[in-house]
């Protein structure tokens, strides 16, 4: 195996690593903010409040919600990566696990520092998956293909479908809260500096000279300290 396969495999490994890690902790973190009960993130009000609803675990509905977003899909003509069907699946497991570990919490001295710890490890987790580079998830490609079909701003899409999310999810019963708030103020900031964090490097794309055509002109040597192949 020559070396730049060796480091092609090494790379893809990392990436592949970074996602599911990344979802997993996702999913955890998720689970945390419904321990402390102290608000959720606003996808998570709309899977506690149809939760509440059907009876159905949150981590189920979150599969089921991710499947019927991912087929919104379609006729906004967007393109799933591993990451985005691995996301549909993963997070919600990962909820219902990590839900069945944790179980209630007493007293604002534990739940004030799990919901603290809740949104931070979403902050890592997120720039984790994306950092990840095999496709959005299935809301954040939801919002960039109505951004594009639209024409409004990413800014104006995400904020009308956050508020249709978290309005029908308590509605329906979910949890509004200080975790709310205090989640949609960190985790922008959170999530770019996670991003930094985890970044991976583009592996170098190898560049071949085609052959000079026979005759008699001499081959042009490159002017000096440039290569030909990229270092």
């Amino acid at each position: 195996m020559s070396d730049t396969t060796a480091r092609s495999t090494t790379h893809l490994t990392r990436r592949l690593v970074q996602l599911y890690v990344g979802l997993t902790l996702y999913g955890a973190s998720s689970a945390l903010l419904v321990r402390a009960e102290l608000g959720l993130e606003p996808w998570g009000v709309l899977h506690q409040g149809l939760t509440e609803l059907t009876g159905i675990s949150i981590g189920v509905v979150s599969i089921i919600v991710g499947a019927i977003v991912l087929l919104l899909w379609i006729p906004l003509r967007q393109r799933p990566g591993l990451g985005t069907v691995s996301n549909v699946f993963v997070v919600g497991l990962a909820m219902d696990g990590t839900l069945a570990l944790v179980g209630d919490l007493d007293g604002y001295g534990v739940r004030i520092p799990v919901m603290v710890l809740g949104i931070v490890l979403n902050g890592a987790a997120t720039g984790l998956y994306i950092a990840a580079r095999f496709g959005p998830g299935p809301r954040d490609g939801l919002m960039t293909g109505l951004n594009r079909v639209t024409g409004r701003s990413i800014r104006l899409v995400r904020t009308a479908i956050e508020v249709a999310v978290v309005v029908t999810g308590f509605l329906l019963g979910g949890s509004l809260g200080a975790g709310t708030v205090l989640y949609a103020l960190a985790i922008g900031p959170l999530a770019q500096l996670f991003l930094r964090v985890f970044g991976l490097p583009v592996p170098a794309t190898v560049t071949v000279t085609p052959a000079p055509p026979a005759g008699p002109d001499p081959v042009a040597t490159p002017p000096s300290g440039q290569a030909i192949l990229p270092q």
